[in-house]
């Protein structure tokens, strides 16, 4: 039975907190190429695009900073020229006896990259819902069915391009980049996360051990709804990541007419 467990618990960490770092890290690397690609512009247009990104980004970090109980002792939207560089940061305290707020830590850490993901889609739904409602469709999908995922990942990335005649498209595309050029994790953020990560795996476990001993069929209901959550963070993570390289495209563009 243990083993059971154990299994079920490294599946729903790949499904949810896997996920979760997999997009991180590549929209990281899509947005730093992005910036790269304009040379000594570079701080400009992150000026630019900070002016509505970064709002977003630091209020997402405000949100959960509230949802798990902490409590927010300063906060900055938005400011250039700052001597270290940083656009916009939320300082808050919390309590280091309470497994909550301790396992908070993690969400508030990649809160942009979950929150701007969210609203993105929330976005789609509003100017193209048959768009949304393809996005939908993952959660449909069997964990066991890797080719039939594959495939469906593939058609709603064609789905979305098919779009592009459009003018709902265009106005998601270049709001969208926007908020997805600041979905950047600073080292702070990724401390953060890093700190309640721990906690947020033991709690898991701890969890799944008291699920898998009332009985195999709670555990396998608890890992299938711990699948849905996934999904639900695939289809926002996915549109964050084809905007983002997108945004790269184009900075390729600029690279190429300046030369």
């Amino acid at each position: 039975m243990a083993g059971d467990i154990l299994i079920a618990f490294a599946l729903q960490v790949a499904f949810t907190v896997g996920t979760i770092l997999l997009f991180g890290w590549l929209i990281s690397l899509c947005n730093k190429k992005f910036y790269s690609n304009f040379g000594r512009y570079g701080r400009t247009v992150c000026y630019v695009t900070g002016f509505i990104g970064t709002p977003v980004h630091e209020l997402s970090h405000a949100l959960l900073c509230v949802v798990f109980g902490h409590r927010i002792t300063e906060i900055k939207l938005f400011q250039i020229n700052s001597a270290d560089g940083t656009l916009g940061y939320v300082n808050h305290t919390y309590n280091r006896r309470n497994a909550y707020q301790l396992a908070g830590n993690f969400f508030i850490g990649v809160a942009p990259v979950v929150c701007i993901s969210a609203l993105l889609y929330l976005a789609a739904w509003l100017l193209m819902p048959g768009f949304a409602g393809d996005l939908n469709g993952f959660y449909a999908l069997e964990m066991s069915d890797w080719a039939g995922s594959l495939a469906y990942i593939w058609q709603v990335i064609s789905g979305f391009f098919s779009r592009a005649a459009t003018w709902q498209w265009w106005v998601f595309v270049f709001a969208g980049m926007f908020l997805a050029l600041h979905m950047n994790l600073s080292g702070a953020d990724i401390r953060s996360a890093a700190g309640g990560l721990a906690v947020l795996l033991a709690l898991l476990l701890a969890a799944d051990f008291i699920v898998g001993a009332v009985s195999q069929a709670a555990l396998d209901k608890f890992t299938a709804w711990m699948f849905g959550a996934g999904c639900a963070l695939f289809c926002f993570l996915l549109l964050s990541l084809i905007i983002s390289l997108l945004a790269v495209a184009l900075s390729y563009v600029f690279r190429f007419l300046k030369k």
